[in-house]
């Protein structure tokens, strides 16, 4: 007991400095920001912000920390196009310094019609597959890199994300129009489609790190965030 509490503990202190971390490189930001669901978003995470060495390094060391906390087994990597590459070649690269060394792929967005051709670049898809990217919304993009992988022969084990938002998933309708739904894009890839899904934070750690802030301007945004995790959040 004492064991799984000290775990737990550890986790949310990952969170907390990831948190930290993310604000300081000003990847996740506030304000009001529209989501690809149409809600507007008091809080805004890219990842793409995390653009110079030293920011994707630690961003990688959280990955991997999160990952072997998680007890997650996996064969290999796979990072989808375009925010995918990065961080799933950072986090085999943090992983292979840890001891950890696994193979390394990505896809293209569009097939390649010379050289060597095709969609996919780098070590074949076989085995349990560990899918990184940043978040997962609507898990539009996690379907597709699960459809490439079991395309392949290859198994779609795991997904590692930075940030779980935590909040109800959408679906289109037959009509065009789109919908809440009761679950989030996480659930429905651990409770759906039966993967195992590591996140370094999630939307109740960013709420409670702004609730811990002494700074105003941080702390203010807390009731924000947590409107609008009270109305759309899971």
């Amino acid at each position: 007991m004492v064991t799984g509490q000290a775990s737990s503990a550890n986790t949310q202190a990952l969170a907390q400095e990831f948190v930290q971390f993310a604000v300081d490189s000003g990847v996740l930001r506030f304000g009001q920001f529209k989501t690809k669901a149409g809600r507007m978003s008091p809080y805004f995470f890219n990842a793409g912000l995390f653009d110079d060495g030293a920011k994707l390094s630690r961003l990688a060391q959280f990955y991997a920390q999160a990952l072997l906390a998680s007890g997650i087994e996996f064969d290999m990597i796979f990072g989808p196009a375009y925010k995918g590459i990065p961080l799933g070649a950072a986090v085999a690269i943090e992983l292979a310094r840890l001891g950890k060394n696994v193979p390394f792929a990505y896809n293209r967005k569009e097939a390649k019609d010379h050289g060597e051709g095709g969609s996919l670049v780098g070590a074949p898809l076989k085995g349990r597959v560990l899918i990184v990217d940043d978040v997962m919304s609507a898990g539009t993009a996690a379907r597709e890199s699960i459809a490439l992988i079991q395309a392949a022969g290859a198994t779609p084990h795991a997904i590692a994300i930075a940030l779980d938002r935590q909040e109800m998933a959408t679906e289109k309708q037959l009509d065009g129009t789109v919908q809440d739904v009761s679950h989030s894009a996480v659930q429905y890839v651990r409770n759906t489609l039966g993967m195992q899904v590591c996140t370094i934070a999630q939307l109740s750690d960013l709420l409670s790190f702004l609730s811990s802030q002494s700074t105003p301007a941080l702390l203010a945004h807390h009731s924000s965030v947590q409107a609008y995790r009270d109305r759309y959040g899971v």
